[in-house]
């Protein structure tokens, strides 16, 4: 079976930003930015079992990069990106594996477009209804032991995924969260550069 970019046609897509000053203490000195981009797209594979799903992440990866590119643009480029995590929500005539073939074309897009981004990118998967919501993992992108980054955010479509559908979401952050304050690694203080410490 071939499968081509075509081969995931897209029925809807959106992207979120959201500026958070407080948290119920001290208004933040500089707000910080999460962003969201998210994208329906019509699953090939529902409705039966397919053995051979690699080829697709090929496919997917110029989608990838426009919601890559979508992201860096709500945030106003990449200067103060520091965060990121991905995520898919396949609907119920597709199965969990279906999900996992965003992780080559959101991760690696969103590495390659903010440079030396040495971190995993967190993930989530998982299959759902109409409406369901996905809660997207976030970690800074250089070490994963920056504790002041860890978050999520949530999201969804109300209208979607339906059963033939997926539903891919990738998310960026700018800054910690805002009243952070259980200590770890700060990010200023990264120096193996190994992706996690």
């Amino acid at each position: 079976m071939t499968i081509t970019p075509d081969d995931f046609p897209i029925r809807k897509i959106a992207t979120i930003v959201e500026e958070i000053r407080h948290d119920g203490g001290p208004p933040a000195a500089v707000p910080r930015r999460r962003a969201a981009a998210l994208v329906l797209v019509k699953n090939p594979f529902a409705g039966a079992y397919h053995a051979d799903l690699q080829p697709a992440m090929d496919a997917l990866k110029p989608l990838g990069l426009e919601m890559t590119k979508r992201l860096i643009a709500a945030l106003g480029g990449i200067d103060g990106v520091d965060g990121y995590g991905k995520g898919s929500l396949v609907g119920s005539a597709g199965e969990l594996e279906h999900g996992a073939l965003w992780h080559v074309p959101g991760g690696y897009a969103m590495r390659d477009a903010l440079g030396e981004a040495l971190a995993i990118v967190p993930s989530s998967k998982k299959v759902g209804g109409m409406g369901a919501s996905l809660d997207i993992p976030i970690g800074h992108k250089d070490a994963a032991y920056v504790r002041s980054h860890f978050d999520s955010m949530e999201v969804h479509f109300p209208d979607g995924p339906k059963p033939d559908e997926i539903l891919f979401a990738l998310v960026m952050t700018c800054g910690p969260r805002v009243q952070n304050r259980m200590g770890g690694l700060e990010a200023d203080k990264i120096s193996l550069r190994d992706g996690q410490r």
